[in-house]
Protein backbone atom coordinates (compact mmCIF):
# COMPACT_ATOMS: atom_id res chain seq x y z
CA UNK A 1 0.00 0.00 0.00
CA UNK A 2 1.64 3.62 -1.18
CA UNK A 3 1.03 6.02 0.87
CA UNK A 4 2.72 9.76 -0.40
CA UNK A 5 3.26 11.98 2.51
CA UNK A 6 0.96 14.53 1.42
CA UNK A 7 -2.09 12.21 2.67
CA UNK A 8 -0.09 11.31 5.97
CA UNK A 9 -0.06 14.96 6.59
CA UNK A 10 -3.37 15.85 5.54
CA UNK A 11 -5.18 13.26 7.86
CA UNK A 12 -2.84 14.57 10.68
CA UNK A 13 -3.62 17.83 9.92
CA UNK A 14 -7.78 16.77 9.96
CA UNK A 15 -6.82 15.49 13.08
CA UNK A 16 -5.42 18.21 14.70
CA UNK A 17 -8.25 20.59 12.94
CA UNK A 18 -11.15 18.38 14.53
CA UNK A 19 -9.37 18.23 17.96
CA UNK A 20 -9.61 22.12 17.90
CA UNK A 21 -12.75 22.65 16.83
CA UNK A 22 -13.87 19.48 19.55
CA UNK A 23 -12.03 21.85 21.84
CA UNK A 24 -13.54 25.35 21.30
CA UNK A 25 -16.97 23.25 21.22
CA UNK A 26 -16.53 22.41 24.98
CA UNK A 27 -13.87 25.57 26.00
CA UNK A 28 -16.71 26.05 28.64
CA UNK A 29 -16.92 23.75 31.45
CA UNK A 30 -20.69 22.35 31.41
CA UNK A 31 -22.73 18.96 31.59
CA UNK A 32 -22.48 17.22 28.70
CA UNK A 33 -26.23 15.30 27.93
CA UNK A 34 -27.16 12.26 25.98
CA UNK A 35 -28.70 14.27 23.43
CA UNK A 36 -25.48 16.27 22.84
CA UNK A 37 -23.22 13.00 22.92
CA UNK A 38 -25.50 11.44 20.78
CA UNK A 39 -24.93 13.79 17.82
CA UNK A 40 -20.76 14.02 18.31
CA UNK A 41 -20.93 10.70 18.52
CA UNK A 42 -22.57 10.60 15.34
CA UNK A 43 -20.33 12.59 13.85
CA UNK A 44 -17.02 10.93 14.78
CA UNK A 45 -18.70 7.92 13.50
CA UNK A 46 -19.40 9.21 9.87
CA UNK A 47 -16.08 10.83 10.36
CA UNK A 48 -14.92 6.83 10.71
CA UNK A 49 -16.87 5.48 8.43
CA UNK A 50 -16.28 7.90 5.62
CA UNK A 51 -12.53 7.81 6.09
CA UNK A 52 -12.66 3.82 5.34
CA UNK A 53 -14.94 4.62 2.17
CA UNK A 54 -12.45 6.94 0.77
CA UNK A 55 -9.96 3.97 1.14
CA UNK A 56 -11.45 1.30 -0.27
CA UNK A 57 -12.15 3.67 -2.89
CA UNK A 58 -8.75 4.50 -3.52
CA UNK A 59 -6.99 1.58 -2.74
CA UNK A 60 -9.31 -1.29 -3.46
CA UNK A 61 -11.61 -3.51 -1.65
CA UNK A 62 -8.98 -5.47 0.32
CA UNK A 63 -7.26 -2.50 2.24
CA UNK A 64 -10.64 -1.09 2.73
CA UNK A 65 -11.68 -3.75 4.39
CA UNK A 66 -8.95 -4.15 6.58
CA UNK A 67 -9.20 -0.80 7.45
CA UNK A 68 -13.20 -1.37 8.95
CA UNK A 69 -11.70 -4.63 10.42
CA UNK A 70 -9.20 -2.68 12.55
CA UNK A 71 -11.71 0.62 13.22
CA UNK A 72 -14.46 -2.07 14.70
CA UNK A 73 -11.76 -3.91 16.61
CA UNK A 74 -10.49 -0.31 18.35
CA UNK A 75 -13.81 0.76 18.44
CA UNK A 76 -15.17 -2.14 20.39
CA UNK A 77 -12.63 -2.40 22.79
CA UNK A 78 -12.81 0.98 23.43
CA UNK A 79 -15.86 0.41 25.01
CA UNK A 80 -14.11 -1.36 27.90
CA UNK A 81 -12.12 2.24 28.34
CA UNK A 82 -15.15 3.90 28.72
CA UNK A 83 -16.56 1.40 31.45
CA UNK A 84 -13.00 2.08 33.34
CA UNK A 85 -12.89 5.86 32.75
CA UNK A 86 -16.70 5.60 34.36
CA UNK A 87 -15.17 3.88 37.28
CA UNK A 88 -12.50 6.54 38.11
CA UNK A 89 -14.45 9.48 37.73
CA UNK A 90 -17.12 8.00 40.02
CA UNK A 91 -14.39 7.25 42.70
CA UNK A 92 -13.03 10.51 42.69
CA UNK A 93 -16.34 12.04 42.49
CA UNK A 94 -15.25 14.39 39.47
CA UNK A 95 -17.95 17.18 38.74
CA UNK A 96 -19.23 15.68 35.42
CA UNK A 97 -19.08 19.25 34.34
CA UNK A 98 -14.98 18.88 34.04
CA UNK A 99 -14.83 15.24 32.87
CA UNK A 100 -14.57 16.45 28.82
CA UNK A 101 -11.44 18.16 29.83
CA UNK A 102 -9.80 15.44 30.84
CA UNK A 103 -10.87 13.42 28.47
CA UNK A 104 -9.88 15.82 25.83
CA UNK A 105 -6.11 15.69 27.20
CA UNK A 106 -6.12 11.97 27.70
CA UNK A 107 -7.26 11.58 24.43
CA UNK A 108 -4.27 13.71 23.24
CA UNK A 109 -2.10 11.57 25.10
CA UNK A 110 -3.32 8.38 23.81
CA UNK A 111 -2.61 9.31 20.01
CA UNK A 112 0.42 10.10 20.64
CA UNK A 113 1.79 6.78 23.05
CA UNK A 114 -0.81 4.69 20.62
CA UNK A 115 1.33 6.53 17.47
CA UNK A 116 4.62 5.90 18.91
CA UNK A 117 3.50 2.07 19.76
CA UNK A 118 2.27 1.39 16.64
CA UNK A 119 5.52 2.76 15.01
CA UNK A 120 7.57 0.03 17.40
CA UNK A 121 5.11 -2.42 16.17
CA UNK A 122 6.14 -2.41 12.86
CA UNK A 123 9.35 -2.36 12.81
CA UNK A 124 9.60 -5.39 15.17
CA UNK A 125 7.77 -7.37 12.80
CA UNK A 126 9.92 -5.89 10.24
CA UNK A 127 12.86 -6.95 11.50
CA UNK A 128 11.54 -9.89 13.73
CA UNK A 129 9.10 -12.03 12.38
CA UNK A 130 8.76 -14.34 15.15
CA UNK A 131 7.14 -11.83 16.94
CA UNK A 132 4.06 -12.40 15.34
CA UNK A 133 4.00 -16.15 18.11
CA UNK A 134 4.46 -13.43 20.71
CA UNK A 135 1.62 -11.08 19.87
CA UNK A 136 -0.42 -14.06 18.74
CA UNK A 137 0.04 -16.01 22.48
CA UNK A 138 -0.64 -12.44 24.38
CA UNK A 139 -3.92 -12.03 22.64
CA UNK A 140 -4.82 -15.36 23.49
CA UNK A 141 -3.48 -15.02 27.07
CA UNK A 142 -5.47 -11.39 27.50
CA UNK A 143 -9.02 -13.03 25.70
CA UNK A 144 -8.52 -16.06 28.60
CA UNK A 145 -8.02 -13.69 31.67
CA UNK A 146 -10.59 -11.29 30.49
CA UNK A 147 -12.91 -14.75 30.03
CA UNK A 148 -11.74 -15.42 34.21
CA UNK A 149 -12.15 -11.95 35.08
CA UNK A 150 -15.03 -10.96 33.76
CA UNK A 151 -16.66 -9.56 36.65
CA UNK A 152 -13.51 -7.97 38.25
CA UNK A 153 -13.17 -4.30 37.97
CA UNK A 154 -10.48 -2.28 38.40
CA UNK A 155 -10.34 -0.30 41.94
CA UNK A 156 -8.99 3.03 42.16
CA UNK A 157 -8.27 2.83 46.10
CA UNK A 158 -5.40 0.03 45.60
CA UNK A 159 -3.89 2.02 42.38
CA UNK A 160 -0.20 2.22 42.71
CA UNK A 161 -0.12 4.72 39.94
CA UNK A 162 -2.11 7.20 41.95
CA UNK A 163 -0.40 6.16 45.36
CA UNK A 164 2.92 7.01 43.48
CA UNK A 165 1.25 10.45 42.39
CA UNK A 166 -0.06 11.09 45.44
CA UNK A 167 3.76 10.64 47.02
CA UNK A 168 6.17 12.37 44.68
CA UNK A 169 3.55 15.26 43.50
CA UNK A 170 2.58 17.72 46.05
CA UNK A 171 -1.24 18.17 45.69
CA UNK A 172 -4.43 19.83 46.54
CA UNK A 173 -7.23 18.11 48.23
CA UNK A 174 -10.05 19.95 46.14
CA UNK A 175 -10.74 20.47 42.80
CA UNK A 176 -10.10 24.46 41.51
CA UNK A 177 -12.55 23.98 38.29
CA UNK A 178 -10.44 22.29 35.01
CA UNK A 179 -7.26 23.61 36.44
CA UNK A 180 -4.77 20.81 36.10
CA UNK A 181 -1.80 23.64 38.03
CA UNK A 182 -2.86 25.73 40.82
CA UNK A 183 -0.50 27.96 43.28
CA UNK A 184 -1.03 28.55 46.96
CA UNK A 185 0.84 30.88 49.25
CA UNK A 186 3.90 30.99 46.50
CA UNK A 187 3.62 26.85 46.11
CA UNK A 188 2.90 24.95 43.06
CA UNK A 189 0.57 22.31 43.34
CA UNK A 190 -1.18 19.53 41.17
CA UNK A 191 -4.91 19.41 41.99
CA UNK A 192 -6.50 15.96 42.08
CA UNK A 193 -8.10 16.51 38.00
CA UNK A 194 -4.17 16.10 36.95
CA UNK A 195 -3.73 13.08 38.85
CA UNK A 196 -6.99 11.28 37.77
CA UNK A 197 -6.02 12.43 33.94
CA UNK A 198 -2.63 10.30 34.92
CA UNK A 199 -4.20 7.31 35.68
CA UNK A 200 -6.73 7.49 32.48
CA UNK A 201 -3.82 7.88 30.39
CA UNK A 202 -1.82 5.09 32.19
CA UNK A 203 -4.98 3.29 32.02
CA UNK A 204 -5.73 3.49 28.19
CA UNK A 205 -1.51 2.48 27.64
CA UNK A 206 -2.34 -0.43 29.07
CA UNK A 207 -5.55 -1.02 26.83
CA UNK A 208 -3.38 -0.25 24.09
CA UNK A 209 -0.81 -3.20 25.05
CA UNK A 210 -3.62 -5.53 23.91
CA UNK A 211 -5.56 -3.63 20.93
CA UNK A 212 -2.22 -2.79 18.66
CA UNK A 213 -1.29 -6.44 18.52
CA UNK A 214 -5.36 -6.85 17.61
CA UNK A 215 -5.29 -4.83 14.93
CA UNK A 216 -2.10 -5.96 13.22
CA UNK A 217 -3.57 -9.29 13.69
CA UNK A 218 -6.07 -7.74 10.55
CA UNK A 219 -3.49 -5.53 8.71
CA UNK A 220 0.36 -5.09 8.33
CA UNK A 221 -0.26 -1.52 6.60
CA UNK A 222 0.83 1.10 9.01
CA UNK A 223 -1.31 3.76 7.59
CA UNK A 224 -4.49 1.77 8.25
CA UNK A 225 -3.55 0.48 11.96
CA UNK A 226 -2.99 4.38 12.47
CA UNK A 227 -5.90 6.03 11.19
CA UNK A 228 -8.43 2.93 12.44
CA UNK A 229 -6.98 3.60 15.84
CA UNK A 230 -7.05 7.30 15.71
CA UNK A 231 -10.79 7.43 14.03
CA UNK A 232 -11.67 5.18 16.73
CA UNK A 233 -10.31 7.27 19.83
CA UNK A 234 -11.18 10.43 18.43
CA UNK A 235 -14.79 9.74 19.48
CA UNK A 236 -14.50 7.71 22.79
CA UNK A 237 -15.22 11.08 24.59
CA UNK A 238 -18.63 11.34 23.14
CA UNK A 239 -18.84 7.59 23.58
CA UNK A 240 -17.98 7.84 27.50
CA UNK A 241 -20.84 10.77 27.80
CA UNK A 242 -23.13 8.51 25.65
CA UNK A 243 -23.02 5.19 27.81
CA UNK A 244 -21.47 5.93 31.26
CA UNK A 245 -25.02 5.51 32.78
CA UNK A 246 -25.76 2.34 30.72
CA UNK A 247 -22.49 0.08 31.49
CA UNK A 248 -24.44 -1.86 33.75
CA UNK A 249 -26.86 -3.24 31.01
CA UNK A 250 -23.65 -4.45 29.17
CA UNK A 251 -23.30 -7.60 31.17
CA UNK A 252 -22.07 -10.01 27.96
CA UNK A 253 -19.82 -7.36 26.48
CA UNK A 254 -16.28 -8.73 28.24
CA UNK A 255 -17.39 -11.65 26.99
CA UNK A 256 -17.68 -10.45 23.43
CA UNK A 257 -14.51 -8.81 23.57
CA UNK A 258 -12.71 -11.32 25.16
CA UNK A 259 -13.63 -13.48 22.11
CA UNK A 260 -12.60 -11.24 19.72
CA UNK A 261 -9.10 -11.31 21.16
CA UNK A 262 -9.15 -14.74 21.05
CA UNK A 263 -10.32 -14.87 17.44
CA UNK A 264 -8.03 -12.31 16.37
CA UNK A 265 -5.01 -14.49 18.14
CA UNK A 266 -6.01 -17.59 16.44
CA UNK A 267 -6.19 -15.47 12.85
CA UNK A 268 -2.45 -13.69 13.19
CA UNK A 269 -1.03 -18.22 13.95
CA UNK A 270 -2.92 -19.43 11.34
CA UNK A 271 -1.41 -16.39 8.94
CA UNK A 272 1.73 -17.20 10.21
CA UNK A 273 2.57 -20.72 9.20
CA UNK A 274 -0.83 -22.31 7.79
CA UNK A 275 -3.25 -20.48 5.69
CA UNK A 276 -4.36 -16.75 5.64
CA UNK A 277 -8.24 -15.85 6.37
CA UNK A 278 -9.64 -13.59 4.14
CA UNK A 279 -10.23 -9.96 5.76
CA UNK A 280 -14.12 -9.76 4.76
CA UNK A 281 -14.36 -13.39 6.73
CA UNK A 282 -12.61 -11.76 10.01
CA UNK A 283 -14.46 -8.36 9.36
CA UNK A 284 -17.92 -10.67 9.86
CA UNK A 285 -16.88 -12.60 12.58
CA UNK A 286 -16.02 -9.33 14.88
CA UNK A 287 -19.13 -8.02 13.88
CA UNK A 288 -21.15 -10.77 14.38
CA UNK A 289 -19.33 -11.51 17.81
CA UNK A 290 -19.83 -8.17 19.05
CA UNK A 291 -23.61 -7.39 17.39
CA UNK A 292 -24.51 -10.85 19.19
CA UNK A 293 -22.79 -9.99 22.90
CA UNK A 294 -24.75 -6.52 22.48
CA UNK A 295 -28.16 -7.98 22.03
CA UNK A 296 -27.73 -10.63 24.41
CA UNK A 297 -26.76 -8.04 27.14
CA UNK A 298 -29.23 -5.85 26.39
CA UNK A 299 -32.31 -8.41 26.52
CA UNK A 300 -30.79 -9.96 29.76
CA UNK A 301 -31.18 -6.37 31.02
CA UNK A 302 -34.49 -4.88 29.37
CA UNK A 303 -36.18 -2.80 31.42
CA UNK A 304 -33.35 -1.16 33.32
CA UNK A 305 -32.82 2.70 32.89
CA UNK A 306 -29.94 4.67 33.09
CA UNK A 307 -28.28 4.53 36.38
CA UNK A 308 -25.04 6.13 37.14
CA UNK A 309 -22.17 4.54 39.57
CA UNK A 310 -22.58 4.59 43.18
CA UNK A 311 -20.29 7.11 44.36
CA UNK A 312 -17.94 6.38 47.75
CA UNK A 313 -19.53 7.96 50.98
CA UNK A 314 -16.54 9.58 51.59
CA UNK A 315 -14.77 10.81 48.24
CA UNK A 316 -11.35 11.30 48.73
CA UNK A 317 -11.48 14.85 46.83
CA UNK A 318 -13.62 17.62 47.83
CA UNK A 319 -14.66 20.60 45.29
CA UNK A 320 -13.14 24.06 46.38
CA UNK A 321 -14.97 26.67 47.77
CA UNK A 322 -15.15 30.37 45.84
CA UNK A 323 -13.24 31.84 48.84
CA UNK A 324 -10.60 28.80 48.32
CA UNK A 325 -10.48 29.49 44.43
CA UNK A 326 -9.96 33.02 44.82
CA UNK A 327 -7.13 33.13 47.42
CA UNK A 328 -4.87 31.64 44.77
CA UNK A 329 -1.52 33.27 43.16
CA UNK A 330 -1.64 32.89 39.26
CA UNK A 331 -0.26 30.05 38.68
CA UNK A 332 2.63 31.60 36.35
CA UNK A 333 4.37 34.36 37.53
CA UNK A 334 7.32 36.12 37.67
CA UNK A 335 9.67 36.54 40.52
CA UNK A 336 9.45 35.12 44.19
CA UNK A 337 6.60 36.55 46.21
CA UNK A 338 9.60 37.68 48.78
CA UNK A 339 11.14 39.76 46.00
CA UNK A 340 8.40 41.63 45.10
CA UNK A 341 7.61 42.32 48.84
CA UNK A 342 10.84 44.01 49.10
CA UNK A 343 10.92 46.01 45.92
CA UNK A 344 7.70 47.21 46.60
CA UNK A 345 8.77 48.19 50.67
CA UNK A 346 11.31 50.41 48.93
CA UNK A 347 8.96 52.00 46.71
CA UNK A 348 7.02 52.80 49.86
CA UNK A 349 10.17 54.31 52.09
CA UNK A 350 11.03 56.44 48.62
CA UNK A 351 7.33 57.59 48.69
CA UNK A 352 6.43 61.08 50.40
CA UNK A 353 5.59 60.76 53.75
CA UNK A 354 1.37 60.33 54.42
CA UNK A 355 -0.79 60.12 57.35
CA UNK A 356 -0.63 57.28 59.38
CA UNK A 357 -4.05 56.64 58.44
CA UNK A 358 -3.30 56.34 55.32
CA UNK A 359 -0.60 53.88 55.35
CA UNK A 360 -2.54 51.40 57.73
CA UNK A 361 -4.66 51.05 54.83
CA UNK A 362 -2.43 51.12 51.78
CA UNK A 363 -0.31 48.35 54.40
CA UNK A 364 -3.55 46.52 55.11
CA UNK A 365 -4.56 46.24 51.32
CA UNK A 366 -0.79 45.58 50.27
CA UNK A 367 -1.83 41.95 52.89
CA UNK A 368 -4.68 41.37 51.80
CA UNK A 369 -3.26 41.00 48.26
CA UNK A 370 -0.28 39.08 49.24
CA UNK A 371 -2.57 36.51 51.57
Amino acid sequence: MDVPFWIWAAVLGFIVVMLAVDLFAHRHAHVIGVREAAVWSGVWVAFGVAFGALVWWGWGAEFGQQYFAGYLIEKSLAVDNVFVWAIIFSYFAVPREYQHRVLFLGVLGALVFRGIFIAAGAVLIQNFSWILYVFAAFLLYTGWRMIRQRNEHLNPEQSMVLRGFRRFVPMTDAYHGQKLLVRRNGVLLATPLLAVLVLIEVTDIVFAVDSIPAIFAVTDEVFLVFTANAFAILGLRAMYFLLADLIHRFVYLKIGLALVLIWVGIKMLLKIDIVYIPTGISLAVVATIITVSVVLSLRATRGQGRRSLPAPARPPFRVATAEESAALDPVWRRGRPAVRERAGRVHDDAAPARSGAEDGSRTGARDDHDR
